[in-house]
């Protein structure tokens, strides 16, 4: 057996940091890896929000303006693939790889190389995805959600639109393996399951959700792929067979991606307001119960996004009870926050200020989500503007807050300097009230009978759209001031101590500012952990 000293030696170099392009191309250490994701996600979200400015410009006034109704749909199906796969599940990939390690007081992912390709997946799969618009017929126009038949009319974008889905869905696999590997055997000693932070616990989870939902979704496209190219009829009636079922079939998938989506955004916010409330979190175990149930339930509600394709009224009360269920195990999470906050001695930094915005408005998405829930008001709410508004409060004020609140929160330890509060304010009044501005009149758009994905409309609906446009316009500018805070950050800004936030918890504050390049390379003792647990 090899003396603890040689062990170390041989594992010298592993210490001394790469330089140059190097250092990125061939990473496997995780705060290097969780950077590459983060900036991959901000490019992917500016490049979606591109496409979601000319969406908002074509559909300022009616008629047809600057875009044919074949590029306008292109836009639609783009600006939802790039959001969801490019924006905001690579960001929460990152953040885990940033933090997960540091939480539980491990020096690096457990699986380094399988990280490095996990990330390095996605450029290819987002090169060929954006490629898609260059081709013959253009690209993909048939939704984000890929229904048949309409996409299995696209031209020669389709397999580059099924290829694309696979890589993405392969490196979230990856990704997801590694955190519960990480999370499951590399804690620390003294770190036990329920002395992790809610942030870790969320991940865990969502990880456990990705490896069980993504093969559903590869299944899923590789059907339209042999319908489009082999001749079998999974999705085809001339065949015998049932377009219906791809939308059990992706629903199955896309359901729980909904909370993939979410619940590391629940962590994110469960770290940040006890931190800036300055007590600890209230009702730790039920939270850590509630994520739980909120995944289980994922994978038996995903027949409410079919209402109206003529299922059996057993089938649609089974569905709808379901659904509203999932509101017990929200509310415990709202309410816990709220308890939290309750008689605390609150102050509203960056961080503070987007899980407080998270908290009110991801709570107006919840409320209008009980609204499509329920059978026969889906029937009116079905494929118009009040979902399009429904699943933005959700996915923006919800997911994309909670990023950007987490970047903020992070910032200061990642970096080691303070970034410039004022401008992050700026940043956080103008988001927030651009964002109801963009959204909230869909709601009565919606309500009125305007359907979702038109790139004309009937001229009653012009005052609210001209509403939403100018929000988008708002929204999108004011977004630029987030990458100029990190980068000014990143250059210059007072120094932060270990702990920058005062009653900030948890083992990433136990280590300098910014981090050595091993996080922990001698596990934490069970007197930091303690010290460190937020409940």
């Amino acid at each position: 057996m090899a003396e603890p000293h040689a062990h170390a030696a041989a594992h010298d170099d592993h210490d001394h940091k790469p330089h140059g392009w190097r250092r990125w191309v061939f990473a496997t250490n995780h705060k290097d890896i969780g950077t590459m994701y983060l900036v991959l996600s901000c490019t992917m979200f500016f490049i979606g929000g591109i496409a979601a400015e000319c969406i908002r410009l074509e559909l300022f006034r009616p008629g047809l303006q600057f875009f044919d109704p074949q590029f306008f749909n292109s836009l639609t199906t783009m600006h939802g693939l790039i959001m969801i796969f490019g924006a905001i599940m690579p960001a929460f990939v990152g953040l885990a790889n940033w933090m997960v390690p540091m939480q539980v007081g491990a020096p690096d992912m457990a699986l380094p190389r399988l990280n490095n390709f996990s990330f390095w997946i996605l450029p290819f799969a987002f090169t060929l995805l954006i490629g898609s618009f260059f081709v013959p017929g253009g690209a993909p126009a048939g939704g984000w959600t890929m229904y048949p038949p309409l996409i299995l009319q696209t031209g020669a974008a389709f397999p580059m639109l099924i290829f694309s889905v696979h890589l993405m869905g392969m490196s979230s696999i990856l990704g997801a393996i590694n955190v519960i590997v990480t999370i499951m055997n590399m804690r620390a000693p003294g770190m036990t399951l329920l002395r992790m932070p809610l942030f870790v616990w969320s991940w865990l989870i969502t990880a456990y959700l990705l490896i069980a939902v993504m093969p559903v979704l590869a299944g899923a496209v590789t059907m339209l792929l042999t319908d489009h190219f082999f001749g079998t009829t999974f999705f085809t009636a001339a065949g015998g067979g049932d377009p219906v079922m791809f939308q059990h079939i992706f629903w199955f998938f896309g359901h729980p991606e909904v909370y993939i989506m979410i619940l590391p955004a629940f962590g994110i916010i469960s770290e940040i307001i006890p931190t800036f409330s300055r007590k600890p979190l209230f009702g730790y175990e039920a939270m850590v119960y509630a994520v739980a149930s909120i995944a289980f339930l994922s994978f038996i509600v995903w027949a409410h996004h079919m209402f109206t394709v003529g299922m059996p009224l057993a089938a649609q009360l089974f569905f709808m009870l379901s659904t509203m269920l999932i509101a017990i195990p929200t509310g415990v999470k709202v309410f816990n926050w709220t308890a939290t906050m309750w008689k605390g001695s609150l102050s509203f930094e960056p961080p503070m200020l987007f899980a407080l915005a998270f908290l009110f408005l991801f709570s107006i998405g919840g409320f209008s989500g009980l609204m499509l829930a329920m059978v026969p008001a889906d029937y009116q709410y079905q494929d118009t503007y009040f979902v399009f508004a429904h699943f933005h409060y959700v996915l923006v004020t919800g997911a994309l807050f909670s990023i950007i609140a987490a970047v903020y929160y992070w910032l200061p330890k990642w970096t080691g300097h303070m970034y410039d509060m004022k401008l992050g304010t700026w940043h956080f009044w103008l988001s927030a009230i651009f964002v109801n501005v963009l959204f909230f009149p869909q709601h009565f758009l919606g309500l009125a009978g305007m359907p979702r994905r038109i790139p004309d409309y009937a001229v009653q609906f012009t005052d609210w759209n001209m509403v939403s446009s100018i929000g988008a316009f708002g929204f999108g500018l004011s977004q630029l001031l987030f990458p100029y805070l990190i980068i000014k950050c990143i250059r210059a800004g007072r120094a932060a101590g270990n702990r920058a936030w005062e009653g900030a918890h948890g083992l990433e504050w136990e280590l300098p500012s910014p981090p050595p390049f091993h996080s922990w390379t001698t596990p934490p003792s069970d007197a930091v952990i303690a010290r460190g647990a937020a409940h």
